[in-house]
């Protein structure tokens, strides 16, 4: 029985999608929840934040675009031929396959995890935060969200996730919107002056982990490009994204940060007054649960492959797999829930993804494949560029990794300035008080016995 990209499409094949859907399945990737993060990037990196939301585009663009030419081998007639179906499968050309399986498929479903849990985590923020009095804690709104996402085990193909994907990306351009109208409406209070050309050396290697998260997309792209109908408009397509991408985030970065300057707070929408925030809150809610789809099935399309061998049985095996399987997407989504609970920083969550794993796998990894298997047909420039990557990725990452497992450490750590450190403190002397409390009431009532 040859193995099938999805549990769920054994049955038979997987529905062809439009450049459309493709199209809308990148921006939902690129132009997601994350852009909320931007200002406050601006905020620390003052142009250079600019210069970088910019660049990044250009450069996974790029990488998008060699990531799939990999896929291709050209025969002596000069026909393109595609012999590879997946990022593992480019990856095992130049590593093996034993080393590939664990590093890519590693980093894909690490990844793919991540983004699933920053989805729950921010409909937990923006729901608490949506009028400042919502009396329901992070963690109730965190699992209500998930027994909301618990119908995603029942996917099938991409052709389903492109639905949410075109309806995640209509709202989020109306949600966009209606944040830019508001900064408009400020344009005569605009302090130009306070973007500067320096930046913080502790917190803008963090933002740089944003705005590389913020990009992800190869690992959901040769899935794409072999799923369209029409795989020639694949480089049109990418094109158009990034470039839409890099213009949209780089101008709601720029007018949302001059509106609320040394104000700017993490998630933008925090700044809004109480009843346009309400109603900017609740729409991107809908669009995070709408967002959960794709890297869901990404990841768990990933771990399917890899576990057809351990759960095909020659009798039944349909029906069986399909029992098997439905118990492991639905463990991972509950997982997701508990990684959302446990560590509840959004930009935190999102900067240490994107330095640890964002940068490998839209970075670094794609220019060595490229060099490994086009290396006879690369010309010198292209060489220049996949190297000039590869150095800036390695950078991206030391750096971004370092500064945001600090910052991480000193929201659980010891710092008088840290509001997760005060409550704890609190929260121990209360019980602490409460325990003595009682010790001694019942050494009183022994001592009456007596």
């Amino acid at each position: 029985m040859q193995k099938s990209d999805s549990t769920f499409s054994l049955a038979g094949d997987r529905a062809k999608i439009s450049a459309w859907d493709a199209g809308w399945n990148v921006t939902n990737a690129i132009q997601g929840m994350f852009v909320l993060c931007l200002p406050f990037a601006i905020k620390h990196g003052g142009y250079m934040g600019l210069i970088l939301i910019v660049g990044t585009a250009v450069i996974c663009n790029y990488t998008g675009l060699i990531l799939v030419d990999c896929l291709y081998e050209t025969e002596p007639n000069g026909r393109r031929v595609r012999i590879r179906s997946s990022y593992s499968d480019v990856a095992a050309a130049v590593w093996g396959e034993n080393i590939s399986n664990i590093v890519i498929n590693t980093c894909m479903v690490l990844e793919c995890t991540m983004i699933c849990v920053l989805y729950i985590v921010v409909v937990g923020d923006l729901t608490t935060s949506m009028d400042g009095t919502t009396p329901v804690p992070h963690m109730a709104v965190c699992i209500i969200a998930t027994l909301i996402l618990l119908p995603c085990i029942f996917l099938r193909d991409l052709k389903e996730v492109s639905r949410f994907s075109m309806g995640c990306s209509v709202a989020q351009f109306l949600v966009l919107g209606m944040i830019m109208l508001y900064c408009f409406t400020k344009i005569s209070t605009w302090q130009w002056n306070k973007i500067r050309f320096n930046y913080s050396a502790q917190e803008f290697p963090v933002s740089v982990g944003v705005i590389v998260f913020s990009y992800t997309s190869q690992l959901f792209l040769p899935s794409l490009e072999g799923d369209m109908e029409r795989r020639g408009d694949f480089k049109k397509m990418l094109n158009w994204t990034h470039l839409s991408a890099a213009a949209a985030k780089a101008i709601f970065a720029l007018v949302c940060f001059l509106t609320w300057v040394d104000n700017t707070e993490e998630e933008v929408t925090n700044n809004l007054p109480r009843r346009l925030r309400t109603i900017v809150n609740f729409s991107l809610v809908i669009k995070a649960l709408l967002s959960y789809p794709l890297p869901f099935f990404a990841a768990l399309e990933t771990l399917e492959i890899r576990l057809f061998d351990i759960f095909y049985h020659k009798n039944h095996w349909y029906f069986i797999m399909l029992n098997q399987m439905l118990i492991v997407r639905l463990g991972f989504i509950l997982g997701t829930l508990l990684l959302a609970v446990c560590v509840p920083h959004f930009d935190l969550l999102m900067g240490l993804t994107g330095s640890l794993t964002g940068s490998a796998l839209s970075f670094i990894f794609p220019c060595i494949f490229h060099i490994s298997i086009k290396r006879l047909k690369l010309r010198y420039h292209e060489l220049f560029f996949d190297v000039a990557i590869i150095i800036l990725g390695v950078l991206f990452s030391v750096t971004g990794f370092y500064n945001s497992i600090s910052l991480l450490a000193q929201q659980y750590g010891d710092d008088p300035d840290s509001d997760h450190s005060l409550a704890f403190e609190t929260t121990f002397k209360t019980s602490l008080e409460a325990e003595l409390s009682e010790l001694n009431l019942t050494d009183i009532k022994m001592y009456d016995g007596y």
